[in-house]
């Protein structure tokens, strides 16, 4: 793994006051989101280690404003830091927050990612309007409005020209696969949201199973346990058949990123079959990955993507 410091040299940050804004969100992913930092740091070529995580910062940062609260004061954060990342993006002062700083300065480097910016503020209104949903179209509405969005922030690095002819197969393969991450994602919360009274499972799926919140937040019945074994299995169904289709994700991108892509699609595959382990047993909390399993997967790829840097060298194209 390269050092920070050559990570910020490659992606050319020299002035120390964005050097040490970046380093502090850098720290921030890497508390939050473990292994899919170590994905980043050890497979996607160096120059792209400091934007992506920038980018993961100004999600997550998004994501802790309207994530919890009354309706009206999501609503509010959102259009406040909305304004607030506008503001930042269009300049020319510089923002006192640090993840817009670093933000703005990565859109300034790669000006492909203020549309994906733009996108994703656009659809985060469903994540602050969340409680929930019916039935399964609102559910795929959620996932192409707001998760889809959310995942193309780093994706969008390594997706192919929107002139190439994979372009279309590289999106449906992204949104496949985050629709699978969202299901299983629901699923691996579902005694924490339960508890709070909203859950990730359409209305009707768990209405089908008899089932209902209180069951979920209280229940340690054994039939409560059965019953959700049922719709875990049936929500990890469809959400293997996501991963299916996302299959070819590793091949739609350039070369350089194909280590990256190959570790996210086995890592959600690792996630998927805790996911289905864990079965009825969610109640109690969500599946732990083993992480030998995730190291493994790692040092796999960090060979695949070392071999490629040897043999092609660090070049890198330019996202559109």
């Amino acid at each position: 793994m390269p050092t920070w410091k050559t990570a910020l040299r490659a992606a050319g940050i020299d002035r120390s006051d964005l050097r040490a804004d970046y380093t502090k969100q850098r720290s921030l992913v890497r508390a939050f989101a473990q292994k899919e930092y170590l994905a980043v740091r050890l497979l996607l070529p160096t120059s792209l280690h400091a934007p992506v995580v920038a980018a993961v910062a100004f999600m997550h940062s998004t994501d802790e404003r309207i994530d919890t609260g009354a309706i009206n004061i999501r609503r509010n954060a959102l259009a406040e830091w909305a304004g607030a990342t506008t503001a930042a993006l269009n300049g020319p002062a510089r923002s006192n927050d640090v993840t817009l700083r670093t933000l703005a300065d990565t859109v300034h480097r790669h000006p492909h990612v203020r549309r994906r910016v733009d996108a994703f503020l656009h659809g985060a209104l469903l994540e602050a309007d969340y409680t929930g949903f019916t039935d399964e179209r609102a559910l795929q509405a959620y996932v192409d409005g707001y998760s889809l969005p959310a995942f193309m922030l780093t994706a969008g690095f390594v997706a192919p020209a929107p002139s190439a002819a994979d372009h279309v197969a590289f999106e449906a393969a992204c949104r496949a696969l985050i629709e699978s991450m969202q299901r299983l994602d629901f699923l691996d919360d579902l005694a924490e949201d339960a508890a709070g009274g909203v859950v990730g499972i359409p209305g009707q799926d768990l209405q089908r199973h008899r089932l209902t919140i209180d069951d979920l937040a209280h229940g340690t019945r054994e039939g409560v346990r059965r019953s959700l074994g049922g719709l875990v299995e049936e929500q990890a169904d469809l959400a293997q058949h996501q991963l299916h289709a996302a299959a070819q994700l590793p091949q739609l991108v350039a070369p350089a990123a194909r280590p990256f892509a190959a570790a996210l699609w086995q890592l959600q595959d690792l996630k998927l079959a805790a996911v289905r382990r864990k079965g009825g047993g969610l109640l109690d909390g969500g599946a732990e990955v083993p992480m030998p399993a995730v190291l493994k997967i790692l040092a796999r790829q960090y060979r695949a993507a070392r071999h490629h840097r040897e043999s092609s060298g660090p070049g890198w194209p330019v996202a559109a």
